[in-house]
């Protein structure tokens, strides 16, 4: 089998942030449940590999929890 198309594009910068601030997958995790999105790590890892759809709601709680603007969140235009 082929390689499977992305769910999301947003993942890869999610986890840049995140290694970048130093945080594990369960730290996020806990991040957003304190914004107000009750996930665990598990959906981290699956928002990060790419293979989970990201609701626009879901964007807004990650940008809370990583304290960045939504926008950040996505692909630059080059």
């Amino acid at each position: 089998m082929g390689k499977s198309v992305p769910q999301n594009i947003v993942g890869p910068i999610v986890r840049k942030i995140r290694y970048g601030k130093g945080w594990t997958q369960a730290m996020l995790s806990a991040r957003c449940a304190r914004a107000g999105w009750d996930i665990g790590e598990n959906i981290i890892s699956k928002i990060e590999a790419q293979v989970r759809c990201v609701t626009d709601s879901e964007i807004v709680f990650l940008a809370q929890a990583l304290k960045v603007r939504e926008q950040e969140l996505f692909p630059s235009r080059s």
